[in-house]
């Protein structure tokens, strides 16, 4: 603090500072506080999600073994396909409070279905109960990936917030309302001095008036005393002194 010449601008220079920190720093608040509430909205959605996702996953191998013990075992006939993807997961942004977040999302290829023809002999509507069942597996999949990857990215998100909203509020603002508490005691005392001074000057000029004075008054009782008459000041003639021949004529 010491560092920071205690003047009326660097006074002004630090107020500004000290408001540009507490906007910053209620900005920062909100924003922390809007994240929190994100933040367990994604929590609830995991752990309602990681629920579901084990009964969906345990009754998607369970239709699978209905439908080996109704169409036989199909998996060589499906692995001898083209293997063309179907379904792609595509990312995309989300944006919460200035923190971008991933987002995953399940789109169709248009590409064409193979092994349309298995289960002719029997047990084809099995296959398609284990097809449309693992597809909803494979949905939950994705949003959970997608909340997962977003919970993380928020966690550290909220912990930067967080730090800065701690390391305004403990350390910047109460950093620069020391200096403006300096810099005012110091101009305090600054006016104090001038004071002071200005009541000792006044004090000498009071003497000075005061000691011309009683010198005046003893030399006015001094020529009394040897009989010479005082003329006031306001009656002397100040033109006595004054000779017209002295100064040459002007001619206008």
């Amino acid at each position: 603090m010491s560092e920071v010449p205690p003047t009326r601008m660097n006074q002004q220079i630090y107020k500004g500072k000290k408001k540009a920190a507490e906007s910053g720093h209620k900005l920062l608040k909100k924003k922390a506080d809007a994240l929190k509430v994100k933040f367990n909205d994604y929590a609830k959605n995991i752990a309602e999600t990681k629920g579901s996702m084990a009964t969906d996953s345990a009754g998607a191998f369970f239709s699978l073994t209905q439908a080996e013990y109704a169409a036989g075992n199909f998996k060589q006939k499906v692995t001898e396909g083209s293997m063309s993807a179907r379904v792609r997961v595509g990312a995309g942004v989300d944006n919460v409070a200035g923190v971008k977040l991933p987002v995953f999302t399940r789109y169709e290829t248009g590409a064409a279905a193979d092994n349309q023809s298995l289960g002719l002999v029997g047990g084809g509507k099995k296959i398609v109960a284990v097809r449309e069942k693992f597809t909803h597996l494979l949905e939950c999949l994705i949003k959970l990936a997608s909340l997962q990857t977003s919970f993380m990215t928020l966690d550290e998100a909220l912990k930067v917030t967080n730090r800065r909203v701690n390391a305004l509020e403990n350390v910047t603002i109460p950093k620069i309302q020391g200096v403006l508490d300096y810099i005012s005691r110091e101009l305090d005392e600054l006016e104090r001095e001038d004071f002071t001074r200005l009541k000792l000057v006044q004090g000498m000029k009071e003497a000075e008036e005061k000691e011309r004075a009683e010198a005046e008054k003893k030399e006015k009782e001094a020529a009394l005393a040897r009989g010479e008459t005082i003329q006031p000041e306001n009656d002397v003639d100040i033109t006595a002194n004054f000779d017209a021949n002295d100064d040459e004529d002007v001619v206008f």
